[in-house]
Formats: structure tokens, C-alpha cells, sequence
């Protein structure tokens, strides 16, 4: 069990928020590095079509990320965007 330091009733409220935050947030964290990898996985393979249908899941799974809050939007929209660029050197 996890020490609780908070002493308001507001504070522990807080805390329990904070640790299901924490959670999901790591679960989408690892699902989008399991995806990115998948990505650069399929372009070290130079396979073109694998890359463009997991570049296709992994922009989804980023903008779900942004859009829930786990990632600031720049921040998807960079990895998106670094991402797409990888690919193309391998469609290009």
C-alpha cells in the first residue's frame, strides 16, 4: 500500500487523482513507444507498406494521446511529424 501525505480531505482526494492519472498516463505512454518502435522497426526492414499501415496506427494512438491530455499537441504533432518524415525516405 501506498504512504498518503497529504492531511486535507481535499489533498488526499488529490493524491488518488493524481495516482489514476499517473496509471493511465503510462499506459499510453508505452503504447505509443511500442507503436513509434514498430514504425522504425518496419523502415529498418525498408518494407513500405508495413511502415505506411503502422505510421497509420501510430499517428491514431498519438492524437488519442493529445486529445486526452497525456502529450501536449506540439508535442504529437512533432512526433507525428518526425515520424511521417522517417517514412518517406524509405516510400521517396
Amino acid at each position: 500500500e501506498k504512504i498518503n501525505l497529504a492531511n486535507h480531505k481535499s489533498a488526499i482526494k488529490r493524491a488518488g487523482q493524481n495516482e489514476i492519472r499517473r496509471i493511465r498516463n503510462k499506459s499510453v505512454k508505452t503504447r505509443i513507444k511500442n507503436s513509434v518502435k514498430n514504425v522504425r522497426l518496419a523502415v529498418s526492414e525498408k518494407s513500405s507498406e508495413a511502415a505506411l499501415k503502422k505510421l497509420d496506427d501510430a499517428k491514431s494512438i498519438i492524437d488519442k494521446a493529445a486529445k486526452k491530455g497525456t502529450f501536449h499537441t506540439k508535442t504529437a504533432s512533432r512526433k507525428i511529424s518526425r515520424l511521417t518524415k522517417l517514412v518517406n525516405t524509405i516510400s521517396a
